[in-house]
């Protein structure tokens, strides 16, 4: 992750701030306010802001004025009961903001959510830093053979080394050129080309940045899928540090999530009654099932069971 002195001093200023408010703050989520968690090779996640804490979901619920006499864990079981039952709105109470170094092609991904509110760097007023994400040689998964959106076995010798290389080398000319475009060449004589067209000759694998607030709720709703172990490498990274902030910040809220959402599965009417054959000791398979060849794998799978 490349910080530039300048970005140093920045972050040192802010943290060196204090301000007295009325406001809750948590002091865990206050320990790395504005500090960069690295992320992939130049990318990092940071928490810029934040909003409303446990107590605030609990208040929202009981539509209270303050804890009253009421224990922490009295707070847990709320806090519990809402995520187990879907009651989402109290988790919309809090809200927290992220500033975020990513390569294009995961912020493509990561756009999907349209829940949050995103304002990012801009090509055409700016130009990109030459960093461009190449992936770790254990990340150089072949396609997958049974999951059109995934990766399979691992490449190694010399078919790693050749995409390396081909992935570096494509990065490095796409950004001379693209640096070359913007200065004529070095020929004075010439006019550079305008920076919002110079730009679509960068590669996918360049850094972006964003600012990108969200409320909890829908921040869960991006963790449970981005978190999850079937999502994609690179965003999944980014997804895991952010949820390092969230248990700092929100730690009732976070377990309950991890407990209800992100650790558990969800059945169907039909891979429930498939479930309850099995605790009746009757013999059942995927032919005879009613589930298709994936659900039953699926089932299976959450079962811990051969297929």
């Amino acid at each position: 992750m490349a910080i530039t002195s300048e970005q140093k001093a920045d972050i040192a200023a802010l943290r060196a701030q204090r301000a007295e408010t009325m406001r809750p703050v948590v002091p865990a989520l206050e320990e790395v306010l504005y500090e960069p968690i690295p992320v992939l090779d130049h990318g990092f996640v940071r928490v810029v802001d934040y909003m409303g804490d446990d107590a605030a979901i609990v208040q929202a619920a009981r539509v209270s004025y303050g804890r009253g006499t009421r224990q922490s864990r009295d707070d847990a079981g709320l806090i519990n009961y809402l995520m187990r039952h879907r009651h989402t709105t109290p988790f919309e109470m809090c809200e927290i903001k992220y500033h975020v170094k990513l390569p294009i092609f995961v912020a493509r991904q990561w756009i999907r959510h349209r829940t949050a509110n995103v304002n990012e760097y801009s090509a055409r007023y700016s130009i990109l830093d030459r960093e461009y994400y190449i992936p770790e040689p254990a990340q150089l998964g072949a396609q997958s053979d049974d999951n059109r959106q995934g990766r399979g076995e691992v490449l190694d010798g010399e078919e790693a080394a050749w995409v390396l290389s081909l992935l570096r080398d494509d990065a490095e000319r796409c950004h001379r050129d693209y640096e070359s475009m913007l200065n004529s060449g070095g020929d004075p004589a010439r006019k550079g080309l305008a920076r919002e067209l110079a730009r679509m000759n960068l590669t996918l694998a360049t850094y972006t940045q964003w600012y990108w607030k969200i409320d909890l709720h829908n921040l869960f709703h991006f963790l449970g899928l981005r978190a999850d172990p079937h999502a994609q490498y690179e965003i999944r990274v980014y997804a895991e540090a952010m949820l390092d902030t969230v248990k700092r910040w929100v730690p009732l809220a976070c377990e309950a999530f991890l407990e209800h959402r992100l650790g558990a599965v969800t059945l169907s009417r039909s891979a429930l009654r498939v479930v309850r054959m099995m605790l009746a000791g009757d013999a059942v398979d995927q032919t005879s099932s009613g589930l298709s060849k994936r659900e039953w794998r699926e089932l299976m799978a959450a079962l811990e069971r051969e297929g």
